[in-house]
């Protein structure tokens, strides 16, 4: 009896959803030509507040898990009753979600998704259907960004399947990466994970989505559309009108 439960162990799938989050006072430096450090941080509270929402009714993982040395973020972890992993150094993102990765995977997790914070228009069934997906393990699921080049999402299985590569052309490092690992890596496409908030071309995007977000309302608050129109109209006095020659800048 004592083997059979054993191996009804085995073929449990205990999914985790992974959310690394770094100090938000070190958030967004590409928006420093657009908002003060000041507001960039209020931003990326903003968006972990979005994802948070939309994580707390997701049914399809078993744990959610946050990895930060961020105190207000980890105390905000604890009230939705995620368990918590607490870096003492945030080298980068790809270190901080494979060495949470490695964890879980000792604490026997067999899939793990690494969502990113700040995604506000992110929605449960995002997350419930990327981890529906039937995989054959050993495999994997990369959701792209808006621009196509970067990951947004990503579910391994097993968690420590092969290294994380976050940063400039991620999705193309990691389809080499499961190539080199002799595994099958799908690419799913899905526009609301999509939207990551790096450049003020994404807030344009944003704004014009119209959802009632904790993000969007941030945004208003701070009359970042009227900061946009205002760089907008410079860049036309000094440029010109868009054009096909002249297309306009994020």
């Amino acid at each position: 009896m004592a083997c059979v439960e054993e191996m009804r162990a085995r073929l449990v799938d205990m999914k985790a959803l992974l959310i690394p989050l770094k100090n938000s006072a070190n958030s967004k430096t590409r928006l420093a030509g657009l908002l003060s450090a000041e507001e960039r941080a209020q931003l990326a509270w903003a968006m972990f507040e979005d994802v948070s929402r939309a994580v707390c009714t997701t049914t399809a993982p078993d744990r959610v898990v946050l990895v930060s040395s961020f105190e207000p973020a980890l105390e905000h972890a604890r009230s939705h009753d995620w368990e918590v992993l607490i870096e003492e150094s945030q080298l980068s993102e790809s270190a901080s979600v494979d060495w949470a990765s490695r964890v879980l995977a000792e604490r026997g997790f067999n899939t793990v998704m690494r969502l990113p914070a700040d995604i506000p228009l992110v929605e449960a069934r995002d997350i419930d259907e990327l981890f529906s997906i039937e995989l054959r393990r050993p495999a994997a699921v990369l959701v792209p960004s808006r621009e196509g080049t970067g990951t947004n999402a990503i579910i391994r299985t097993p968690p420590d399947l092969f290294p994380s590569r976050f940063g400039s052309n991620s999705l193309a490092l990691h389809s080499e990466e499961a190539a080199r690992a002799g595994i099958e890596c799908m690419i799913v496409n899905n526009t609301r994970i999509a939207l990551d908030i790096d450049e003020p071309s994404d807030i344009r995007f944003l704004l014009e989505a119209s959802k009632e977000t904790a993000t969007s309302h941030a945004l208003a608050e701070m009359r970042v559309a009227d900061r946009l129109r205002g760089l907008a109209a410079v860049r036309e006095k000094d440029h010109g009108p868009p054009t096909e020659a002249n297309p306009p800048r994020p």
